[in-house]
């Protein structure tokens, strides 16, 4: 169960996936509407998703990508910067190439 309130970042990435959700349905060439019949769920359910004002569930994350042909994960996946580069003991030289 989420704490309550839920942290501050919680609310900053379902916007973040909203995001990408609009950008996937503009990329298909979709309005609101054009998705939610596709995916079989209201328009107003992909605008909340879109705008990030309600947590999505699950099942209609499932339909959408399916309904825009892209893996789920192409939707929620979080972009990260590069990990920092693994420093080894002092002694010992960097990995990689000499």
């Amino acid at each position: 169960m989420p704490t309550d309130p839920l942290p501050d970042w919680v609310p900053v990435r379902r916007r973040a996936i909203g995001d990408t959700v609009r950008a996937a349905r503009a990329a298909a060439g979709l309005t609101q509407e054009g998705l939610a019949g596709r995916a079989g769920i209201d328009r107003k359910t992909v605008n909340r998703l879109e705008q990030g004002t309600r947590s999505p569930l699950l099942d209609h994350l499932l339909v959408i990508a399916d309904a825009l042909g892209v893996p789920l994960a192409d939707l929620v996946r979080e972009e990260r910067p590069p990990p920092r580069e693994r420093q080894g003991p002092p002694d010992l030289p960097a990995p990689g190439p000499p």
